[in-house]
């Protein structure tokens, strides 16, 4: 069934109501099983629209899940989803039906596979490619305590263009692992898939096979019609002989329909009957079942809340996002500078660069879901005497520390990183938390690193991070600014300077040394500080975390009683630990009170929800302040 409009209200789905758990499903006949299958889309459908979040994806899998937790006896057997954005539905079947519509959400279901939160989530996910390894290690780990189950990995056909994927399956191999890889191949990730890979899954489907069960119960391979691929954005390989995974070692069946369930249905009880490292490669389409969601599955990856309250009466001032002031400087600079190539490990649409590669498509390298590839490319770029700009998310970069270290820092290469969603991201949660970046990077020699206060000084970082000959990276926050007038103008900042950006009273009792996006609620507390208490602070914009500015370190510690370093990310190993280190240093004894993220990793939540709850907003840097000072705590 095709919908063209997403429930407001609940729908009426009496079949899904009727199954809470998988062994009810195992219960339907394969007619009932497509009957289910339309009112699970249907239900996904609102519930995406009452709490936001991946939607395309989720769409996609109906029937594959479907089948999945009909074929197969979870949660003995493992089902490892790769990712996890595609799980809804999975989760819908596993006892979390009605929790649907809090996922995201705080104190609400979480929006990947999270080990906690159910028994049938095997693997917690969020990042791509891990499931071939997770599940290969679940089925060494049985092999070895002599335990029988089946171990389903289920990878979408963007997740298997990085490295581990493969390293994954070669290793399957080598160790004769009974491993079931299921290859959902939907020609997307978020954006439409790239390279040769992309290619080389468009060639097979010139020359694919089917499989079913003889009458003695053997498995059949035949020969099925040529299907018609007209969806495929570039054009296949007219060679099909050659196969990937037969050549890794892989036992290949496939392609096949993944919204025929009766198929897919007879495909795993075949498959499932025989040992090794077996791949089932079938096709989805993102989007399935909704029709504008077919026709825009880069627009539908993930929708905002459909019945959010009413728009206000009086006009809002648009912000703009950080990503789109990244992508407007790309532009800009490139405009003067025809050295600039930019990279994107699969994010264009993410990190702002739609423009930019739409005006520049010769210099423009979206490189597939490959961090660690995006990094040492840029290398080998820069050692060419090009200036490559990477735009990653922080989360992302994680994956790509050694090449950082290695390929780039260590051959001090003139590399410019725009780090995006840096810091809390709100309702992805943890494993998209960019928490960590100051820690990692700062220890490494050969780099700079920048931290904007708003949109416009964000412009005018990257710039002075571009400029600047060698390896440098400007780290900003997921989401909009907070609306200041954004200069055209590229101005370059001086390298290690900080700036101080307010002062109430004549002393200097307190300094609050503000790194990013805390510099604004910290003017906010400094000032309740002394409206209320008459103590006097003075707020500096640091604005670099690596080389932190050592004269304006020496004024602070000279002229405060305390010094206050707030950030949003981890406290451990911080920018507000580089103070620390500063301080000790050069021997100065003077009280510190360092604010950021605690050691621990945050559940999501609203972005405004999760800085409140650490104590990160305007309100809770005054609590913190006004606890060190009196002892005593405030609300």
């Amino acid at each position: 069934m095709l919908y063209t409009e997403i429930p407001t209200q609940r729908p009426n789905t009496p079949l899904l109501d009727s199954i809470d758990y998988p062994v009810q499903l195992r219960q339907l006949s394969i007619e009932q099983l497509d009957t289910l299958a339309d009112e699970l889309r249907l239900y996904l459908l609102y519930a995406a629209g009452q709490s936001g979040g991946h939607f395309a994806a989720n769409l996609g899998v109906v029937e594959l899940t479907i089948a999945l937790h009909f074929c197969f006896n979870t949660p003995h057997d493992r089902l490892v989803w790769d990712v996890g954005h595609q799980a809804y539905a999975h989760k819908a079947l596993t006892g979390r039906r009605e929790r649907l519509t809090t996922i995201r959400a705080k104190d609400g279901l979480a929006a990947f596979p999270d080990r906690k939160e159910s028994e049938y989530d095997t693997f917690g996910v969020g990042h791509s490619s891990t499931a071939i390894s997770a599940a290969l290690g679940m089925a060494l780990a049985c092999r070895y305590q002599q335990q029988q189950r089946e171990f389903i990995a289920i990878v979408g056909d963007g997740a298997m263009t990085a490295g581990m994927a493969f390293e994954a399956m070669n290793d399957a191999v080598a160790h004769n692992a009974d491993i079931l890889v299921v290859l959902n191949d939907n020609d997307m990730s978020i954006s439409c898939s790239t390279g040769g890979f992309a290619k080389h899954l468009a060639a097979i489907w010139q020359s694919g096979q089917f499989v079913s069960l003889t009458e003695t119960g053997e498995v059949a391979i035949f020969p099925h019609p040529k299907w018609d691929y007209t969806s495929r954005l570039h054009q296949a390989a007219t060679d099909a002989a050659d196969n990937l995974f037969k050549a890794i070692g892989f036992e290949y069946f496939g392609p096949f329909d993944g919204h025929h369930i009766e198929q897919l249905v007879q495909v795993f009880d075949a498959i499932k009957q025989r040992k090794g490292a077996r791949l089932i490669h079938i096709y989805t389409k993102k989007g399935k079942g909704f029709a504008p969601a077919e026709a825009d599955q880069i627009g539908y990856h993930a929708i905002a809340k459909i019945n959010a309250s009413a728009s206000p009466t009086v006009p809002v001032k648009k912000l703009k996002k950080y990503a789109d002031v990244f992508g407007d400087w790309l532009c800009d600079e490139a405009a003067q500078d025809e050295r600039l190539l930019a990279i994107t490990p699969a994010m264009c649409e993410g990190s702002g660069m739609v423009g930019f590669a739409k005006h520049y498509p010769e210099r423009f390298f979206d490189v597939a879901i490959a961090e660690q590839h995006a990094v040492t490319l840029a290398a080998g770029m820069a050692c060419e005497g090009l200036k490559p700009v990477v735009a990653i998310y922080s989360t992302f970069l994680q994956r790509g520390y050694d090449q950082l270290i290695h390929d780039v820092a260590l051959q001090n290469l003139d590399v410019t990183f725009g780090i995006d969603r840096a810091g809390l991201v709100g309702e992805d949660g943890a494993t998209h938390a960019g928490a960590f970046d100051y820690a990692y990077m700062r220890a490494v020699p050969n780099i700079i690193i920048l931290a904007p206060k708003d949109e416009n000084e964000c412009r005018q970082m990257l710039h002075t991070a571009y400029l600047y000959k060698g390896c440098a990276a400007v780290r900003y926050p997921r989401g909009t600014g907070i609306g200041v007038e954004i200069q055209q103008e590229l101005t370059e900042l001086p390298i290690g300077q900080a700036e101080i950006v307010a002062k109430f009273g004549e002393a200097n009792q307190i300094s609050i040394l503000a790194f990013g996006s805390r510099v604004y609620p910290s003017i906010d507390a400094a000032k309740r500080l002394y409206d209320e208490h008459q103590i006097a602070v003075r707020v500096v914009n640091m604005r670099f975390v690596k080389p932190l500015d050592g004269e304006m370190l020496r004024q602070c510690a000279e002229h405060s009683n305390l010094i206050v370093t707030v950030e949003e990310h981890a406290v451990m190993a911080g920018a507000g630990s580089a103070v620390n280190e500063w301080l000790a240093e050069q021997q100065y004894q003077i009280s510190v009170l360092n604010i950021g993220l605690p050691d621990e990793f945050l559940a999501q939540a609203t972005h405004e929800q999760m800085l409140e709850s650490v104590g990160l907003d305007a309100n809770g840097i005054y609590r913190q302040i006004l606890r060190r000072i009196t002892g005593v705590s405030v609300l």
